[in-house]
């Protein structure tokens, strides 16, 4: 997997102080997206073990609350199978932290079994996340008031919460 940034001291991607991994890959291509250079699985730099080292000391600090994982897309087939490992090692260290992910797919239509983006991975990397931003990014509902969002459609998951109920349910709203 490639990666095309990192953001050290993000406080727009989560609550909070966080490290976020903008990652390479994308086949949503939203219309409007602001980052279509993403959507390359080959922009960027190989996501090799001395960045994760990177990210992994950037978590130390009391002051930083987690990692967000956003792209490009962290839920194309490829890039889940890169992260799980990474993300393993996050909580691993970091069991305090929490995890934000930004997806253009819609949880409970595209990351369930039978999914279209469902791998072997899937319910692993999911397990891990704290809060899921779903739904593709869409230009007509594009709305710069929203917290955390770019349009309208997308939903802020509570993960854990929806995944341990069966039902959606949503945070900070």
């Amino acid at each position: 997997m490639n990666y095309a940034g990192i953001k050290y001291c993000d406080i727009a991607n989560g609550l909070g102080c966080r490290t976020v991994l903008f990652v390479s890959g994308c086949r949503n291509a939203c219309k409007g997206c602001f980052q279509p250079q993403t959507w390359d699985f080959h922009y960027g730099e190989p996501f090799d073990e001395k960045v994760q080292q990177e990210i992994l000391d950037s978590l130390a600090p009391e002051y930083v609350q987690g990692l967000t994982l956003l792209g490009g897309e962290p839920f194309e087939p490829e890039n889940q199978e890169a992260l799980l490992p990474f993300v393993s090692r996050v909580i691993q260290k970091y069991p305090q932290k929490n995890i934000w992910a930004f997806t253009g797919y819609i949880y409970d239509r595209d990351l369930i079994p039978g999914g279209r983006k469902y791998t072997k991975d899937t319910d692993k990397l999911l397990s891990m996340i704290d809060v899921l931003v779903d739904g593709p990014f869409c230009e007509e509902l594009k709305d710069i008031t929203l917290k955390f969002r770019g349009s309208s459609n997308q939903r802020i998951l509570d993960l854990q919460k929806t995944r341990k109920s069966g039902k959606i349910i949503t945070f900070l709203e």
